[in-house]
């Protein structure tokens, strides 16, 4: 991943307001919603809420900036106390191998320095070998220390697949393509994990392919933990007489009885018909809307001024 300062546009020395305020920006501009069209927006909103989860958070940005952990907010190898470190050379492939050179088997830093090192990196020596002036040199083996294999992508899925699951394919920014298995009942923010699909490194096993899942608006449900919402319309005289109207859920439609003289913002609870959550399903929340037709109609509009001079209301009164 980028430099979090670099993914935010703000230099090292920005305040926290300054933070917070490039990372709204960006996020707005990029969010998935805003971008439908855009197949890389997914992925430049994952990136920017990892660059803020570093720089909005103050310990975790000092952590940055010392060099204690990289730019996913994983520690980073640190080299060795007291500023003797090893000296670094590059091995085969790329790695660096490190050399340790003691005054002898018999002298300060003979077998004790070897034991030390050992218990320091759980074995990670390698034996030791004669050096230059009959000194004893010992290879330290990295053994993949501070390498991030893993790989994070984002992936949008519509309520219904986040409801009940299913198989999405996905690309990879290597070019490669999965099917990845949506569980049934997956939140916004929720990250799959697939073992072994990361990139991969010789001599290490190779990383996991991290999926966060971000779940795409829907055209007339709105969600509020495991509820759903809908404003339904309706018609006047459906208002006015009653009757029974269609619903539409996430699966078939049912329908609803609306009582007599109901009124616009009237809310019914449809048990079950909402979102999966532990223990159960939530509810489909139906507020009424009602409808005027489109257009002016004369006999409406009549009905109206008799209904008005011989049946006067006022539901306002109580606002003062």
């Amino acid at each position: 991943m980028r430099d979090p300062y670099e993914v935010l546009g703000v230099p090292r020395s920005a305040n926290a307001a300054a933070i917070k305020s490039a990372y709204r920006k960006l996020a707005k501009k990029h969010h998935p919603d805003s971008n439908k069209g855009d197949p890389k927006a997914a992925e430049r909103f994952a990136e920017i809420n990892s660059a803020n989860e570093i720089l909005g958070d103050e310990d975790k940005r000092k952590q940055f900036d010392r060099g204690e952990i990289d730019a996913e907010g994983k520690p980073r190898f640190q080299g060795f106390p007291g500023g003797g470190g090893p000296r670094g050379r590059a091995g085969p492939g790329g790695f660096e191998s490190y050399t340790f050179r003691s005054g002898g088997a018999g002298g300060p830093g003979g077998g004790a320095f070897e034991d030390i090192l050992n218990s320091m990196f759980g074995g990670g020596m390698r034996g030791a070998r004669p050096g230059a002036g009959g000194g004893a040199q010992f290879e330290f083996d990295t053994g993949g220390i501070g390498l991030d294999l893993d790989v994070n992508v984002a992936m949008s899925v519509s309520l219904e697949e986040s409801a009940k699951g299913g198989e999405k394919r996905i690309r990879l920014p290597t070019g490669k393509e999965l099917n990845v298995k949506i569980p049934a009942g997956v939140a916004e923010g929720q990250q799959i994990r697939l073992r072994g699909q990361g990139e991969s490194a010789p001599g290490h096993p190779p990383g996991d392919l991290l999926i966060t899942i971000n779940i795409a608006p829907h055209p007339f449900f709105k969600v509020e933990g495991a509820d759903l919402k809908i404003d339904l319309p309706v018609t006047l005289y459906e208002a006015v007489l009653g009757g029974k109207v269609r619903v539409p859920t996430l699966g078939n439609a049912v329908e609803l009885s609306v009582p007599k003289n109901t009124s616009s913002g009237r809310t019914f609870r449809l048990k079950g018909k909402g979102l999966p959550k532990a223990g159960g399903t939530g509810d489909l929340l139906v507020t009424i809307r009602i409808m005027l037709p489109d257009g002016n109609d004369a006999e409406l509009e009549a009905l109206m001024e008799r209904w008005r001079d011989q049946h006067p209301y006022n539901p306002r009164s109580g606002l003062g």
